[in-house]
């Protein structure tokens, strides 16, 4: 049993950006290294680890993404703020 305390929604949204930073320097990397299966290996642990961290915060605090990418719960969030940008 874990005694973490969960990241608050702020921390959670610097971890998701973070990682989503990290992830776009692999793809740029990848784009000319795509044999380097280390970078690889990288890349798809930073995505599930990505993925993983979106799905968190959506459950605890409402769509991170509009246009389909997010499912919204009853009654229609997205229009809650703050929005993710302006944190």
């Amino acid at each position: 049993m874990s005694n973490e305390r969960p990241m608050s929604k702020e921390q959670l949204l610097e971890e998701i950006q973070a990682v989503g930073f990290a992830l776009v320097e692999l793809n740029l990397y990848l784009n000319t290294h795509p044999w380097d299966q280390q970078a690889l290996g990288d890349y798809n642990s930073m995505a599930k680890h990505y993925r993983m961290l979106t799905q968190e915060y959506e459950y605890r605090f409402g769509p991170l993404y509009n246009f389909g990418h997010s499912i919204s719960p009853y009654p229609w969030k997205w229009n809650e703020p703050p929005w993710p940008w302006q944190m």
